[in-house]
């Protein structure tokens, strides 16, 4: 058995895998990582190795108790790859944009993918269907529009997300809803129509905290998957002991 563990900014997701199927998933708050990977452990003695992609705070060192009882295996952008990186900026490029292209290729062979990761900030990566990532884009998130709108103004409300009525806002509060929400969802058809006008049959991966709340209102074909970086840290850990 295989757990997988994506350290974020704010929280930790983690999931278990066994026989390259999916048994649970959870989060927790970084703070409480020791206790619940512990927790996690204990519940499923068979897990063996403990896979590790970080974008947050926590270092090497926060997992190195766990080593005296499995394989502690750490992502990173010298680990090999299935895909050539065409980055103008190689060394810049997000680990965890990396594990999700690197599963897109994995999961998807021989095809134009498009993987959108709807999080703290939403990304855009395009991989073609010769495995070479191209590039991609990166704005706010539903939470850092709500955020900024509240921060960077005297009398806009903060807001918790949630569906908007109607496109044209009648208060306030409406008005943000539907800025931020059909505003994302406009931007996110609108990258993929612009990518279609030049790319012919890509599949487009949704992945991310958002991804079922956005999916449901999204007019293209995609394939929405919340799970979509932990199942690809698996697959590339599979891919990385073939290939080291």
């Amino acid at each position: 058995m295989i757990l997988t563990i994506d350290v974020g900014n704010t929280r930790i997701k983690s999931a278990v895998f066994e026989n390259n199927t999916l048994i649970e998933a959870s989060f927790f708050l970084n703070e409480n990582f020791q206790t619940e990977i512990q927790n996690i452990l204990n519940k499923n003695q068979k897990i063996k190795v403990l896979v590790v992609a970080s974008v947050g705070k926590l270092e090497k060192q926060a997992f190195e108790s766990f080593s005296n009882r499995l394989k502690v295996y750490f992502v990173s952008r010298v680990s090999s790859f299935p895909f050539q990186n065409n980055y103008a900026t190689p060394n810049t490029l997000g680990i965890d944009r990396m594990i999700l292209a690197a599963g897109a290729v994995l999961q998807f062979p021989s095809q134009k993918r498009l993987v959108i990761d709807a999080g703290t900030c939403v990304t855009y990566d395009f991989i073609d269907e010769n495995n070479i990532y191209q590039g991609g884009a990166i704005s706010p998130g539903i939470r850092l529009r709500y955020e900024a709108m509240h921060n960077y103004t005297a009398n806009l409300p903060l807001l918790s997300i949630e569906e908007p009525e109607n496109i044209i806002g009648n208060s306030t509060n409406e008005s943000l809803h539907s800025g931020v929400i059909n505003g994302l969802t406009f931007e996110i058809e609108g990258y993929i129509n612009s990518l279609m006008s030049k790319n012919e049959n890509f599949i487009i991966i949704l992945t991310g905290g958002d991804a079922n709340f956005l999916a449901k209102r999204l007019k293209n074909t995609i394939f929405a998957n919340s799970n979509f970086l932990l199942e690809s840290l698996n697959n590339l850990y599979q891919y990385q002991i073939k290939n080291d």
